[in-house]
């Protein structure tokens, strides 16, 4: 099978892309810390339990605050909150414009290069159920940080944030999970402990695997040659989950994986590596 991509614009990595664009400037109390959309921000301080951003409230992870920016936030300056012993602190992310890149897709001669009327009447339906992942009531969280791999070896992940052209044609969407050049037939394993939510034949996914792991995180696993658990069962981190592919919008095989965090897509191989990399709050403001 053929397959041609080509690189239109590569972008830097998203923190490195901040440096041209101006901080926002805080008009409340609290430290500012810039960030680009699908990044995140971290914030430590002993006795931290909760916290807060955009209307929505979880638990921290072992005293620490995590704050994911979605890939499709403007840019803006967003108030974040955490809790302690009864103290609430502020301080702000100034989200930053970043540009991923655009990269050029040939697929081959399969029903996603040219979908059919019921084609998208079923890829409609996988979208409904997978709204009601999204707005699952968070849970008590089940995993730290970093998580597991994916897969074993995994090579370095690409294309998160791109936009995508296949075969001339611009995709609606920005590419939301980054792509591993694993073999076909590779074991794809639980990043954490979760559930699973979805597990089936989806038509751009293929074979997909998505597992809710507490506190608002959602990991997702496509093009699977196949699928080895199901809707409602218990993994553990490390289960094989099924295998690598090809199936769906796929020019060869390789694993996409990608992360939702209350409701946020952001890179995941943010949270593959040592969370002391995340850029963090220095100080507190009351």
């Amino acid at each position: 099978m053929a397959i041609s991509v080509r690189w239109l614009l590569l972008g830097a990595s998203a923190f490195a892309c901040l440096s041209p664009h101006p901080v926002l400037a805080a008009q409340g109390p609290g430290a500012t810390v810039s960030a680009a959309p699908g990044t995140l921000v971290r914030w430590t301080a002993p006795g931290t339990t909760r916290c807060s951003m955009k209307g929505r409230s979880w638990a921290a992870l072992h005293e620490t605050c995590y704050y994911p920016i979605d890939l499709l936030q403007k840019p803006a300056l967003i108030t974040i909150a955490r809790w302690g012993t009864g103290q609430r602190d502020l301080a702000h992310i100034s989200v930053v414009p970043s540009d991923y890149g655009t990269e050029s897709i040939d697929l081959p001669n399969i029903p996603q290069a040219n979908p059919s009327p019921e084609d998208l009447k079923r890829d409609s339906r996988d979208q409904v159920l997978l709204s009601r992942v999204w707005s699952r009531k968070e849970g008590p969280p089940r995993f730290a940080l970093p998580l597991g791999a994916p897969a074993d070896p995994l090579p370095k992940g690409k294309s998160f944030g791109v936009k995508r052209v296949f075969n001339g044609k611009p995709a609606p969407h920005l590419h939301t999970g980054a792509d591993y050049a694993t073999p076909v037939g590779t074991p794809v394993l639980a990043v954490a402990d979760g559930t699973v939510v979805v597990a089936k034949d989806m038509f751009f996914e293929g074979n997909a695997v998505f597992i809710d792991h507490g506190n608002g995180l959602i990991s997702m696993y496509f093009h699977l040659s196949e699928v080895k658990v199901q809707a409602g069962q218990e993994v553990k981190k490390g289960h094989t989950l099924g295998r690598v592919g090809s199936t769906g919008r796929a020019t060869g095989p390789h694993l996409f994986f990608g992360v939702r965090w209350h409701d946020a897509r952001i890179d995941p191989e943010f949270l593959l590596e040592d969370p002391g990399k995340i850029p963090a709050v220095d100080r507190v403001s009351r």
